[in-house]
């Protein structure tokens, strides 16, 4: 029997009861120490009843009126404005659930969507069935609007005949599969590391193949590719690299691209990748390492147990842990983290054995995103197993300095874009920073990677022409097929050079021709549109909304 929307909302709030009730708890617990269930039911009231129950086992009322009543004293420390806003918007969710009001389709979707939004932020494990209730709904969204569709027409969807000499686009190029059969979502363009790291993400991203197939290699990624391939082949080139850009500037695309770049593939198997071994002067890769620390998928609070029983607390025994697993299985990974058993055990840095763990299972690759979302979760107090707020910095030292001083180890590291006060990304930035705590975070992650930064800029909006194409549209490869397009693309240029009144002053220019072909089937004016007018928008992310809005 299919699920109804009510129950969808049903079961999320029930997720989200799960994923902040140690959240919350220990939060609490961290600034209230023994008194934290009395403040707890305090700051609840007396509407609720919690009588008798551990704070982790409250129903989601509770836990997000504690949240909203206890904000300025305990968790604007470690959640941001955008978190306060999704507590707030939830509460009435949760409200108008209980009261068994309906939900639309877009109303379940939007409730998921902001679930699993905080449930992020906390780094809560049951972010993993939120996004894939999102999807099966997303899902169930198209069949609704295709049955609309058809009643329009009658019982069936057909599209008039293109008229003229001009081809029409869907004659000259094709979608790829998913696209033209509607199974194309906005989310699977939400570029995810982690989920490519437990081969979990769809074949955009998880196939090495596939993804630099539909992979652009601006000229800022093929640097950065190049400057990963000279330094895991022994050929110079920088140890640590920053990436930094404005939210939704494609570090985490970046990274995925380092992944897979040493997934173990020839380079004459990844479409684009022999330009960058030319450039690095190198003819094959070594075998690398890899390793993956994104924080908003690794609690700070809640420690790992691997297949073998071994329990692993902080960001450095994942490290190793990783590091031992890549290089030899269960058994290796059990001899690497001992390597820092027992500064994990104690949650204290690793000081110079991070860089004999780099030179003894080098050639490696240690991928960090998301740092902020796990170190602003930390407290002063060494209350949690993944150590205290200080001993995160402590180790981002020692990481640093231990890659620069190993054979072969590249570290790269994303964070938010760094601007002044005044900027309007500053908006943006506190949705990957968070509250005062994240802030702080940042702050610091910045001061001890101090010059190690990679420049990072967003791809130009004529590079943007090809990444999207790619992602859209299967390659041309017929002759044919670039005849008909510069046949397009000549008739516009003709028709905005012989009516130069009806048309903005920039058509008539001899380039604009080129610029048609490049962006075609798509109009450069609607790139011109997203990049230069929607771009002041904060927290707008420029191709992700080019694939999203494209009408299918």
């Amino acid at each position: 029997m299919a699920m109804t929307n009510h129950e969808r909302v049903g079961k999320a709030l029930d997720l989200l009861r799960a994923g902040l009730g140690p959240f919350v708890e220990r939060e609490l617990q961290g600034q209230y120490r023994g008194q934290a269930r009395a403040e707890a039911a305090r700051l609840v009231g007396d509407d609720r009843n919690v009588t008798g129950k551990t704070i982790r086992d409250w129903d989601v009322a509770a836990l997000l009126r504690v949240m909203w009543e206890g904000w300025n004293e305990v968790f604007r420390r470690t959640l941001g404005q955008t978190e306060r806003s999704l507590v707030s918007e939830l509460r009435d969710w949760r409200n108008k659930w209980a009261h068994q009001e309906a939900f639309s389709s877009d109303d379940a979707y939007r409730a998921l969507d902001s679930v699993s939004r905080l449930l992020s932020a906390v780094s809560a494990p049951q972010v993993e069935e939120l996004e894939r209730m999102k999807m099966e709904l997303l899902g169930v969204r198209f069949d609704e609007q295709m049955r609309a569709e058809r009643r329009k027409a009658g019982g069936t969807l057909v599209e008039a005949a293109a008229t003229g000499a001009l081809k029409p686009w869907r004659e000259v190029v094709s979608p790829h599969p998913d696209v033209a059969s509607g199974r194309y979502q906005q989310a699977e363009f939400a570029a995810d590391l982690w989920q490519v790291y437990l081969g979990e993400a769809s074949s955009e991203y998880q196939d090495p193949v596939e993804f630099f197939r539909r992979t652009y290699l601006t000229e800022n990624l093929k640097r950065l590719l190049v400057n990963a391939v000279r330094r895991l082949s022994g050929a110079g080139g920088d140890p640590v690299v920053q990436l930094q850009t404005n939210f939704g500037g494609g570090k985490t695309h970046a990274m995925i691209a380092l992944y897979h770049l040493f997934s173990g593939k020839l380079p004459a198997e990844l479409p684009g990748v022999e330009a960058v071994m030319a450039a690095a002067g190198a003819h094959s890769l070594p075998p690398v390492r890899r390793v993956v620390l994104v924080g908003s998928r690794i609690s700070p609070g809640r420690p790992s147990v691997k297949p073998d029983g071994t329990v692993v607390r902080t960001l450095w025994g994942e490290l190793a842990w990783q590091l031992g697993y890549a290089a030899g299985g269960i058994e290796e990974a059990r001899r690497a983290y001992a390597r820092v058993a027992a500064d994990d055990e104690k949650a204290t840095s690793p000081g110079d054995a991070l860089r004999e763990l780099f030179n003894a299972y080098g050639p490696c690759l240690v991928l960090i995103d998301e740092w902020v979302a796990y170190a602003r979760q930390l407290h002063d107090a060494p209350d949690l197993p993944g150590g205290t707020f200080d001993t995160q910095f402590t180790f981002a030292q020692a990481l640093t300095e231990s890659a620069r001083a190993a054979r072969a180890c590249l570290v790269a590291i994303s964070l938010p874009a760094s601007d002044e006060p005044a900027s309007p990304y500053l908006q943006a930035e506190d949705i990957e920073v968070g509250g005062i705590r994240g802030r702080e975070a940042l702050a610091r992650l910045r001061n001890v990677l101090g010059r190690m930064e990679a420049p990072w800029r967003p791809a130009t909006q004529e590079e943007s022409f090809e990444i999207v194409r790619r992602r859209l549209f299967e390659p041309m490869t017929d002759p044919e097929q670039f005849k008909a397009r510069d046949v397009v693309a000549r008739a516009f240029a003709d028709l905005y050079r012989t009516q130069k009144g009806e048309f903005p002053p920039e058509c008539g220019e001899p380039d604009y021709e080129r610029r048609l072909q490049a962006a075609y089937p798509i109009h450069p004016e609607v790139f011109a549109r997203l990049y230069e007018d929607w771009a002041t928008l904060p927290t707008f992310q420029r191709t992700r909304v080019c694939c999203a809005s494209w009408p299918r």
